[in-house]
């Protein structure tokens, strides 16, 4: 869900030999995503498609499991994306998140690396997620906040950036000029305790 230029379904075609089918509102990503697969050798395998998370253009129950990995943020109607999953997976299928997600009031300060204002930013609770995920028949397994691990990833990859430049490839390279600025403010809210990156497994019921 919301699978960008692919790095994750690549990922998880090499390491488990599994066949991965990615969905992306964003055509260029799609093409983007479907060159670099080429590229690695891993197009018999991972297919890459254009539709909308909210209208998944796939039959019930076709897939076994599932995944999105900063993409909730992106989308308003949270509900409206787990109604869909559930709907193309099978029973007993797992389906996996890792979203940023609010952990307490405060301001986040913009750009960050999924919206550059608060009008194009729908970051949801852990309990808007648990419960959207429950209503719409899914059983949550299993969470786990990754604070922590986030502050020192985005700590260190700034200080990379500070030194040398960023690196040849990397996300900067699709969010522009403002990366810096994106990951900073992110970091701050991450120290703040305003936002935290969260995992959530759940089990279709």
């Amino acid at each position: 869900m919301g699978s960008g230029i692919g790095g994750p379904a690549r990922y998880f075609a090499a390491e488990h030999a599994c066949r991965v089918t990615g969905i992306d509102l964003t055509e260029e990503f799609v093409r983007v995503a479907t060159s670099l697969t080429k590229r690695t050798k891993l197009d018999g395998l991972v297919k890459f498609r254009q539709g909308s998370a909210l209208e998944l253009p796939f039959d019930r129950e076709t897939f076994d499991r599932a995944y999105m990995i900063h993409v909730g943020m992106n989308i308003a109607d949270k509900a409206g994306i787990f109604r869909e999953v559930r709907r193309v997976l099978k029973a007993a299928g797992m389906f996996t998140i890792y979203d940023i997600l609010r952990t307490r009031d405060g301001a986040i300060r913009y750009p960050v690396p999924w919206a550059t204002s608060e009008e194009t930013s729908f970051v949801g609770t852990v309990k808007e997620y648990r419960d959207a995920l429950e209503d719409n028949k899914f059983r949550i397994v299993q969470e786990r906040g990754r604070g922590a691990f986030a502050i020192e990833f985005t700590q260190r990859t700034l200080a990379r950036m500070a030194q040398g430049g960023p690196p040849v490839l990397g996300l900067h390279l699709l969010m522009g000029e403002k990366a810096p600025l994106m990951a900073g403010n992110m970091l701050a809210a991450l120290k703040e305790g305003i936002l935290e990156p969260v995992e959530l497994f759940a089990r279709a019921t």
